[in-house]
């Protein structure tokens, strides 16, 4: 009887501290469902997914499927503006519900945070000065006083400070910067996600040129709190659904195969 009423009251209690567990932590969908607002961290600077036009405004691709996840939601979207490098604090803090930024889904980043199934997919490309005419692939530019700019906190910096041993790789804020100082060619090139590398192509046709041959391929994820699972199981579904769409074709199209946007965004 004693071992009864024992695993009882440890049952008891179980069930009490998950119910005060969940009172205190509901899982992000719920919380954005009850407050009627989908807050979206994201880092603008990353061509074509998160972007300032010339009003000031964040717009994007990312902004755009966000836009869908809170119309699907039935609430309103926010946008709150961080350095790459500060989304995943602000999501471990709840000061934003989801991270869309261009992230790459990696085993380190899914230690603190949980990604979905993936929304896009991209590669590692190479931005170069013309003061180099003649690259054909990253190895030329592995050489003494080469200089290879990378956005602070990225998948393109991770993976040039790994392939380049010889070449100097400096560190930039954002990729805006980065491709700015290769354009004036106080750096020789920047290692970046080939959608980004496209964009500023075609804006600076005359300082900068790609190499598109992918140095490595990633998958895009859309980040949400550690065991989220709820959460994740909706954003799933959405993506499961909304991704081949006839709207998402035409977003695609006009984000990475339609360069007209181009004119209205913030100049760099």
């Amino acid at each position: 009887m004693k071992k009864v009423l024992c695993l009882v009251t440890v049952l008891a209690v179980m069930a009490f501290s998950h119910a005060v567990f969940a009172a205190e932590k509901p899982w992000m969908v719920d919380r954005v469902l009850d407050k009627k607002e989908l807050v979206l961290g994201t880092a603008p600077g990353y061509f074509p997914f998160e972007m300032i036009d010339k009003k000031g405004n964040i717009v994007g691709y990312d902004v755009d499927v966000a836009k869908e996840m809170a119309d699907a939601l039935g609430v309103k979207l926010s946008i709150q503006r961080y350095g790459f490098d500060g989304l995943i604090p602000a999501l471990q803090t709840g000061k934003i519900d989801i991270v869309m930024a261009g992230m790459t889904i990696t085993p380190k980043r899914a230690l603190v945070v949980s990604f979905s199934n993936p929304y896009y997919s991209t590669g590692q490309t190479l931005l170069v000065s013309k003061k180099n005419p003649d690259v054909k692939s990253w190895r030329d530019l592995d050489q003494p006083g080469k200089i290879i700019g990378v956005s602070l906190g990225t998948t393109g910096a991770m993976l040039a400070k790994q392939i380049f041993e010889k070449a100097q790789v400096r560190d930039f804020d954002t990729f805006p910067d980065a491709s700015l100082a290769a354009s004036s060619g106080r750096i020789d090139a920047v290692v970046y996600d080939e959608p980004g590398v496209r964009v500023y192509v075609a804006q600076h046709p005359d300082t900068t040129y790609g190499v598109y041959d992918l140095i490595s391929v990633e998958n895009l994820g859309i980040a949400v709190p550690k065991n989220d699972f709820a959460s994740l199981q909706w954003i799933n579904s959405f993506l499961y659904s909304f991704v081949g769409s006839l709207k998402h074709q035409t977003m695609v199209k006009k984000w990475f195969e339609d360069m007209s946007w181009i004119q209205e965004m913030e100049a760099k």
